[in-house]
């Protein structure tokens, strides 16, 4: 990919993350019902990993982290991750070196697969209806 095309695709994530953050800021996702439903929850009645996410996110930028935390575990810990990667892919996009220098969580196929599997498994966990995991089922 070009460079400048790289640049370009770098300042539109983050305009559109900062968009869609004044987006969840300005706008409870429990109150409006413009922000799309969740289209697994719909038609099976369980929860994918992104359910609640939504609704975490406005939380989240309202400073309630334990509510966020309660609507979804995994956003909250996923956002640093996937943060510093944004971070050192542009880092990386300015040095001019390869991907080769980005830290190993972010490149390692063992990693990633790792990553996949714990989302499988908050997938499946947050549907069992009893303790200890019915607290990874979103309340509403």
């Amino acid at each position: 990919m070009a460079p400048a095309l790289r640049l370009f695709l770098y300042w539109m994530v983050a305009a559109m993350a900062i968009a869609v953050a004044f987006l969840y800021y300005e706008f409870n996702p429990v109150e409006h019902a413009f922000f799309p439903p969740c289209l697994f929850r719909q038609y099976t009645g369980l929860h994918c990993p992104g359910c609640g996410a939504q609704r975490a996110l406005h939380q989240l930028l309202h400073g309630n982290i334990r509510e966020a935390f309660r609507y979804n575990a995994l956003l909250l810990l996923m956002i640093p991750y996937v943060s510093l990667g944004f971070v050192l892919s542009v880092r990386t996009h300015f040095r001019g070196t390869g991907y080769e220098t980005m830290p190993q969580a972010y490149r390692n196929p063992r990693i990633i697969i790792g990553i996949l599997i714990v989302i499988c498994l908050f997938w499946i966990f947050r549907n069992i209806p009893v303790e200890p995991f019915s607290w990874l089922a979103p309340h509403d």
